[in-house]
């Protein structure tokens, strides 16, 4: 497992977040989404909407980097409390992506644990993630302990998609 340096996200961190969420889904998604869709994805674009996010999110929304040498981020995760309403699952992992060159390093699990941690210290004792089902990396949150517990159809680019939700009813376990 590769250590990396997890901390809480800042205004400052927007641009290399946005960079990490832009590379992720071209490297992740190709063959998923439609090509014409990832190529209009913009840094520029994506880092207003993390500076957005970063400088007006609620004190129960939160943003985790992971950093690696030279405090280079390569990875991001957010969450906070679970936004549909759902009665079974009160906390949400709304998104996580590391760049290609750093995934199955366990990296994705320590930003789990982080955002964990930090429901459990809102109150939250359960969380859900929705994935797109074709995503390679699904199984991950299967080895992290999460059920399958949701399907949904949504629409990326003009193009009809399942999406999953995989749930923890205690999320305590993730905690270390």
């Amino acid at each position: 497992m590769m250590r990396v340096h997890i901390r809480e996200a800042s205004v400052p961190d927007a641009a290399a977040i946005a960079k990490v969420h832009v590379d992720s889904w071209r490297t992740t998604y190709t063959g998923v989404v439609p090509d014409e869709y990832l190529a209009q994805l913009s840094y520029e674009q994506h880092g207003q909407v993390w500076r957005d996010i970063l400088s007006t999110h609620s004190a129960k929304e939160f943003v985790y980097v992971a950093e690696a040498e030279a405090s280079n981020i390569i990875g991001f995760a957010s969450g906070g409390p679970e936004r549909s309403g759902n009665t079974v699952y009160k906390g949400e992992l709304y998104a996580m992506y590391l760049l290609e060159g750093y995934q199955r390093k366990g990296i994705g699990g320590q930003l789990a644990q982080a955002i964990a941690k930090r429901l459990v210290q809102e109150g939250f004792h359960s969380m859900l993630v929705w994935v797109l089902a074709n995503n390679p990396s699904q199984d991950f949150y299967s080895a992290l302990g999460g059920q399958r517990v949701y399907e949904q159809e949504i629409t990326i680019g003009e193009v009809r998609l399942v999406e999953v939700a995989y749930g923890w009813w205690d999320i305590r376990e993730l905690v270390p």
